[in-house]
């Protein structure tokens, strides 16, 4: 290889790494950019990655600014990316972490390949093509490994979603930050030119061969177990908040049953109480006071209206909840259709049919607030069919429904995000009890959600 084809090789090899690491920080990115205009904003990160590495080689930037740099953009750009500026940051230092203790471990296999392929003294052109040879190879190597460690962090990160309030994001940039020093560091030393010399690391310390990568693996597998580990507690908050959210749902279950129990009982009262009433009506209408009947009959109206229970679905569970749901609905003009019939014999538990309906109504109303008055409406259906139970809910809603990587959609709610979007969560865990299923669908601006439950005595 000339001279001339050398220098062509090293312009081209620059242009080649830099699409390389672009596609392997894009792939890394790829599953934690949302649904819409994905293409886009993935091509906005390997843009940015591209222009910018192609300006580094054309310039002298100070060592171990490349990352920095190019982090603090991918933050700057997090809205056009779509994804929260916390996650870039880990995304970023996670990627050089791995792409420094990479470069570290095949650093010392690179080291001791170019010693086992002894420095031809002449022709020229062997040096050159000796040289091109052995970056190629440490490219490929490099990036084959980093890819792995990639994957590997991306699938961890992908288990569970992540959310990143800032001491979080402090404990987990705080391995990957120190692997990114410690790279940088061992970089400078690799090489060092003294007294017109070449001193290399792992020539004056051949020890470093083995403890360098080593290290660098150890920061890797540091920033890779806090990841598990912050995965791990997320979880166990997440479970705690279902069970929480779950339990206060069914306590207020109880409470309206108390209260339907109450309102029964005064029915019966009521019963017995008839007579006089009518009695009292039939006295007033005698003696002519027709003032006195008339408020006297819109009290009794007033006194039944307060317990008046309009749908009755077959248990006093559901009753309590549809009709709660119904009146709500009324008071915010929504249209709301119900044609739910409870299954007998008792092969589900009430609670467990009162948890899905709570949700499912819950989740419809509040997407229905959004919607413009005229426009609301739910429908709720309730049907056995064979030894399966079919509840379904539709709805009206506005905007876009971004399903997330579990199925669900995601939450739109900014505070107390953690508690938020677990209602649907729970409507599944009710149904997997009973070998069931939950469906989720949103087409031309009615969102719909279908529940199957198996009968328990089939099962």
């Amino acid at each position: 290889m000339s001279e001339t084809g050398f220098r062509m090789f090293h312009q081209a090899f620059s242009i080649v790494t830099a699409l390389l690491y672009a596609g392997l920080l894009t792939a890394f990115v790829q599953p934690f950019v949302p649904q819409g205009n994905k293409r886009r904003r993935l091509l906005l990160v390997s843009s940015i990655y591209i222009l910018f590495a192609l300006v580094c080689n054309q310039t002298a930037l100070p060592q171990g600014s490349f990352g920095l740099i190019l982090t603090a953009l991918l933050v700057a750009v997090s809205n056009w990316i779509g994804v929260e500026k916390s996650q870039v940051f880990l995304i970023s230092l996670l990627y050089f972490n791995a792409r420094i203790s990479s470069g570290l471990m095949v650093e010392s296999l690179y080291f001791v390949l170019e010693r086992s392929m002894p420095l031809p003294t002449e022709p020229l052109e062997v040096i050159y093509l000796r040289a091109a040879v052995l970056v190629t190879l440490f490219l490929l190597s490099h990036a084959v490994m980093l890819a792995v460690m990639l994957f590997a962090l991306q699938r961890q990160m992908r288990k569970q979603k992540m959310l990143l309030p800032h001491r979080e994001l402090c404990y987990l940039s705080l391995v990957p930050t120190s692997g990114i020093l410690f790279g940088q560091v061992v970089s400078r030393l690799l090489v060092e030119f003294k007294d017109g010399m070449l001193l290399q690391l792992y020539e004056r310390h051949p020890a470093f061969l083995a403890v360098i990568p080593v290290l660098a693996l150890l920061f890797y597998a540091g920033a890779y177990l806090a990841i598990a580990f912050q995965q791990g507690m997320a979880k166990l908050r997440e479970e705690q908040a279902t069970h929480y959210v779950e339990h206060q749902q069914t306590q207020a279950i109880r409470a309206r049953i108390h209260e339907a129990e109450q309102f029964y009982t005064h029915i019966r009262q009521l019963k017995h109480e008839m007579r006089g009433h009518l009695t009292n009506i039939k006295g007033l209408a005698q003696s002519g006071e027709y003032a006195s009947l008339a408020d006297y009959i819109a009290r009794m109206d007033k006194s039944i209206s307060h317990f008046e229970l309009t749908l009755q679905t077959g248990n006093p569970v559901t009753d309590v909840i549809v009709n709660d749901m119904r009146r709500r609905s009324i008071d915010l003009g929504i249209c709301f259709q119900v044609d739910f019939h409870y299954p007998e014999p008792g092969g589900y538990d009430a609670f467990d049919v009162g948890i899905i309906l709570q949700n499912l109504l819950q989740n419809a109303v509040e997407a229905c607030e959004k919607v413009r008055e005229g426009a609301r409406f739910i429908v709720l259906t309730g049907k056995r069919k064979g030894r399966f139970f079919l509840i379904e809910v539709k709805n009206a809603f506005i905007g876009e429904v971004v399903f997330g990587q579990d199925g669900l959609p995601a939450t739109t709610k900014q505070k107390d995000a953690s508690m938020h979007g677990i209602g649907l969560a729970n409507v599944r865990r009710a149904a997997e009890k009973y070998m069931g299923e939950l469906e989720l669908s949103a087409k031309r601006q009615e969102f719909s959600a279908t529940v199957l439950l198996q009968e328990r005595g089939s099962l």
